[in-house]
């Protein structure tokens, strides 16, 4: 379908779909196996122009927006959710310095970051997962500087980011509104790193804990201001989710365009089971969903690059419909596989593996629904 992208965009995607084809498919049973952090593709991106495909052509990237992102977010996704999230991820952490960061560390940060500089989104707690007010760690100001403790749980790109957004409490009393968000560098002392975690899928991303203990960051890395910093996160989330919804999004096609390969290929009572009107109509079924979630995604993306007051409704159905299109799809793909689809010879269980969280992170999908039923009330009491 055509969706109306500019010819800037078209030579993204195409570019994005070239790299994930000819540099990370064939890598990507190796990195699920090993679950190391692709650099390599990271560095591809970099020399491709791509890794800063969202950051302001005034600080070293592209220019693009939001469609941008998702473009190559999608792409790179089709061949691997884990090594796509070193983009995604990085796009994560770079929102808050983008949307609410000051000139100086926009000039100081988003260049090294379109030019490989890994960065990551630190608000998840033990305590604090889809209760993000129930955040425990606390940025305490002591003359010119401030000193973070705490610890930040299930953190994407964690140990291999060199940039970390943080939010963190400056005033416990004040509940959400005493949430700060703050910029802290890898190498700062008082910054470890957890071990890492070992997960069903997305292999390929490192997931740790980032531990602040004593971290003595200067007053110039608050994003903002004091008390910003929901609104900081809360922004980002609208901005970002998009980007998993793209995500969840190439994987739904990476495995449908694995079934059909496989269905036209597998013979059964002497023809191709894609013959099968049960077969046919699973792909058909599969399509029409991935094409759904497809026209969502970047319709709410060109709505976040249009500079529309209120996407929250939005972002949250794109990244609920296209997260849960996505595990139903591989459940299917894998279906059509049969018992070849259970083996990890074949690519296709690696796709479920990979799909699943989508629906929790960056908010579960039962967030989602609570946002999106919020903003519909909300919007029927502005119309009485």
């Amino acid at each position: 379908m055509d969706y109306l992208f500019t010819e800037q965009q078209i030579m993204i995607r195409d570019l994005a779909r070239k790299i994930a084809k000819e540099k990370i498919a064939p890598l990507a049973a190796k990195y699920d196996e090993t679950e190391a952090f692709a650099w390599e593709i990271v560095k591809v991106l970099v020399d491709s122009d791509l890794f800063g495909v969202y950051i302001p052509e005034a600080y070293g990237g592209l220019g693009g927006g939001i469609v941008d992102m998702c473009l190559v977010a999608e792409e790179l996704s089709k061949a691997c959710g884990g090594i796509a999230l070193g983009f995604a991820g990085t796009g994560l952490g770079t929102f808050p310095i983008i949307l609410y960061g000051s000139e100086e560390q926009k000039k100081k940060y988003l260049p090294q970051i379109a030019k490989g500089r890994v960065a990551a989104f630190c608000i998840t707690e033990a305590e604090a997962g889809s209760d993000a007010g129930s955040i425990k760690t606390t940025a305490k100001k002591d003359g010119d500087h401030y000193i973070l403790n705490g610890t930040k749980q299930w953190i994407t790109n964690a140990g291999e980011a060199e940039v970390y957004t943080v939010i963190a409490m400056t005033d416990k009393t004040k509940g959400a509104r005493g949430a700060s968000a703050f910029i802290v560098e890898k190498g700062t002392k008082g910054v470890d790193f957890g071990a890492k975690e070992k997960k069903l899928g997305i292999r390929a991303s490192a997931t740790r804990e980032v531990i602040f203990t004593d971290c003595r960051i200067p007053k110039e890395n608050l994003i903002s201001k004091e008390g910003m910093g929901f609104i900081v996160a809360m922004k980002t989330f609208d901005n970002s989710r998009p980007g998993v919804a793209a995500q969840a999004l190439g994987i739904a096609q990476g495995a449908l365009d694995h079934a059909v390969g496989y269905a036209r290929k597998r013979v059964q009572f002497g023809q191709p089971i894609s013959s099968f009107q049960a077969i046919q109509h699973m792909l058909a079924d599969m399509a029409t969903q991935i094409e759904a979630a497809r026209a969502l995604v970047y319709a709410t993306a060109r709505m976040v690059d249009s500079g529309a007051k209120s996407v929250a409704k939005e972002s949250a159905m794109a990244k609920m419909f296209a997260s849960d299109v996505a595990m139903k799809v591989t459940v299917d793909a894998i279906q059509i596989f049969g018992g070849y689809g259970y083996m990890r010879d074949y690519p296709i269980e690696k796709y479920m593996r990979d799909a699943k969280i989508t629906q929790i992170y960056e908010g579960t999908n039962q967030i989602q629904r609570n946002v999106i039923a919020a903003n519909l009330i909300k919007e029927s009491l502005k119309g009485e």
